[in-house]
């Protein structure tokens, strides 16, 4: 039996203890999370895991792993903590909002030997998948342009943007991840424009609810991603990768496929309600790989390289809008 520790019990750590918790052979035993909340009871009762905090957990020699969940400006020192104890680690993106913190504990975790998996669930779900294979195969020559949107069903709470490190680094961030793990090789110019035309007390917290950005990667290679806070139908997450041959496509997935008719036209159901409920069987297939890392070492597909590259372009985003011209990659360090 595996044993696990929850950092965080909010609403990402609850869809992954749940996954985990389907698992026979994993079991959660810590939850640290200092806030009281309804969620954070009702995980404990249902895990029957003991409510503990960090330094408990981190002395434990019979957890197994470690589950970070928690707020973005806890993860460096729990992953710091994480390193000195060998064991594998699930993190959450981003790994900081501080990016020179970003690739001092890279290169921790790195000498520490620890295996450390980086939440970008897209990587495991199936449609996103299948276009990566289709690509990696060759069949339909190569890659010309991606285009890619994701668009919020509603703006968040003004607290949750001032903590959040702003757009580019808390939503585009899942789709700088995705450009690389479809193209297999790195951006190296970053322009982004954007503004504020959602919600203006989203501007007045000093972020932006709009964007657009283009990449052009290493073989000259572009990428056009279009994010919001908002989309009047729901959420929004499509793909349209263009190849010599073929073009593929991520469609939104409706909610149920209950579609009715008359002379005035289809009326069909409208996009799932929010990333959580469109990237479900994601969620359970990635707590499927952090299973097969911790027990048998299998590298998952999100490294925290990979965390430490898309954030790079998210730096390189945030710097292009503040220059308000292209930004070469390298230039972010």
């Amino acid at each position: 039996m595996t044993k696990l520790a929850l950092f965080g019990a909010g609403r990402i750590g609850q869809v992954h203890a749940r996954n985990l918790m389907a698992m026979q052979d994993m079991k959660l035993v810590a939850i640290a999370d200092p806030v009281p909340s309804p969620g954070r009871e009702d995980l404990l009762a249902r895990s029957q895991a003991r409510l503990s905090d960090a330094e408990a957990v981190f002395a434990d020699p019979e957890i197994d792993a470690y589950l970070i969940a928690s707020p973005t400006d806890t993860h460096e020192w729990l992953l710091r903590q994480a390193a000195r104890t060998g064991k594998p680690v699930f993190c959450e993106k981003p790994v900081s909002l501080d990016f020179r913190k970003v690739i001092d504990i890279a290169r921790e975790i790195g000498s520490a030997g620890n295996a450390v998996m980086l939440g970008f669930q897209r990587r495991y779900d199936p449609d996103f998948l299948h276009v990566k294979e289709e690509i990696a195969s060759g069949r339909s020559g190569k890659v010309q342009h991606i285009v890619m949107h994701t668009r919020d069903p509603s703006p968040p709470p003004v607290s949750y943007v001032k903590s959040s490190g702003g757009l580019f680094r808390d939503q585009a961030i899942h789709d700088f991840d995705m450009t690389r793990y479809l193209l297999g090789e790195e951006i190296v110019s970053v322009s982004a424009t954007g503004a504020c035309l959602i919600d203006p007390a989203i501007g007045e917290a000093g972020d932006i609810d709009t964007a657009m950005i283009t990449l052009r990667s290493e073989s000259g290679r572009l990428v056009q991603m279009i994010n919001a806070r908002h989309a009047a139908f729901g959420y929004d997450q499509r793909l349209e990768a263009v190849c010599e041959k073929r073009v593929f496509y991520v469609a939104n997935q409706p909610a149920t496929n209950f579609i009715s008719a008359d002379i005035q036209g289809f009326t069909s159901s409208r996009p799932m309600s929010d990333f959580i409920a469109r990237f479900a069987e994601a969620y359970r297939a990635e707590m499927d790989a952090f299973r097969a890392l911790i027990q048998q070492g299998k590298p998952p597909l999100a490294t925290m390289r990979d965390g430490v590259e898309a954030q790079r372009l998210a730096e390189a985003a945030t710097l292009s809008l503040e220059l308000s011209r292209p930004v070469a990659v390298s230039m972010v360090d």
